[in-house]
């Protein structure tokens, strides 16, 4: 039921916001980094969960980034997603890489099945292909949530993602894939498991997704990017106001409500 609780947060919050903390170091009050790094680092990421568990429903962790640390990081990442869910946070995680379906098909085990990194979504890229994203359908079934980039929010995602295969753009083809692998695991409140990330900066894309894709819960990606801003991720929306989420750094989103 995990999209639901992502659902059903958002609405007893009145708030939309993915806190991401994906965050370079450099950008940490420099109070911490006095404790070390990784230290610094995890303590911002706690006590920001503690500031915000009322105020915002969910929150996003980059694996890579506390990966490239090493085990002490991983640790720590592990440390703070089962905190952010005993906090009530819907907890995304960003996957470690995906370059192969057996790669996915080992990542679908160890995260949702044996939950050795514990969380409600997952965030992949669907230009793999749809046999890297089938190997998470199974656990979506039984209440896990995928979320695929559609459309990223990077300055040059249009060099390749806007292009046009036939009739039809790329984040179109990409967006279609997600959709019909997820369009028969729906959760109660009407969206599926199986989620597109669109992004921030490009409205026209959302609101066609949006239109097109009326099953499909978005999340709009980067709103603290230059592009980005609360009137493009409005287009995620549905007439009521819900069917979206958004997500963008600690300094933006603590203030979307």
């Amino acid at each position: 039921m995990s999209i639901d609780k992502l659902h059903e947060k958002i609405r007893k919050l009145k708030n939309p916001s993915v806190i991401d903390f994906g965050i370079k170091p450099d950008r940490l009050p420099p109070h911490l980094l006095e404790e070390g790094e990784l230290a610094g680092y995890v303590r911002f990421c706690n006590e920001l969960m503690d500031a915000l568990k009322d105020t915002v429903p969910a929150v996003r962790f980059p694996f890579g980034a506390f990966a490239l640390y090493g085990a002490e990081g991983l640790t720590a990442l592990q440390g703070l997603l089962t905190r952010a869910g005993e906090l009530g946070f819907y907890v995304l995680l960003d996957s470690p890489e995906i370059l192969s379906p057996w790669n996915a098909d080992r990542t679908a085990e160890m995260v949702f099945s044996k939950a050795v990194y514990p969380c409600d979504g997952l965030l992949v890229s669907t230009y793999i292909g749809a046999d890297a994203l089938k190997p998470f359908v199974p656990y979506c079934k039984d209440g896990k949530d995928l979320f695929c980039i559609v459309r990223s929010p990077n300055k040059t995602a249009s060099e390749l993602q806007d292009l046009l295969t036939g009739s039809r753009h790329v984040y179109n083809a990409a967006a279609e894939m997600t959709n019909r692998i997820g369009e028969s695991i729906l959760g109660r409140c009407g969206y599926s498991r199986i989620v597109g990330v669109v992004s921030a900066g490009a409205p026209e894309v959302t609101r066609q997704l949006r239109m097109k894709h009326n099953r499909m819960f978005l999340l709009v990606d980067g709103l603290d990017y230059p592009s980005g801003n609360a009137k493009n991720c409005s287009y995620a929306f549905d007439r009521f106001g819900y069917g979206a989420a958004v997500c963008a750094g600690p300094s933006v989103t603590a203030a979307w409500k």
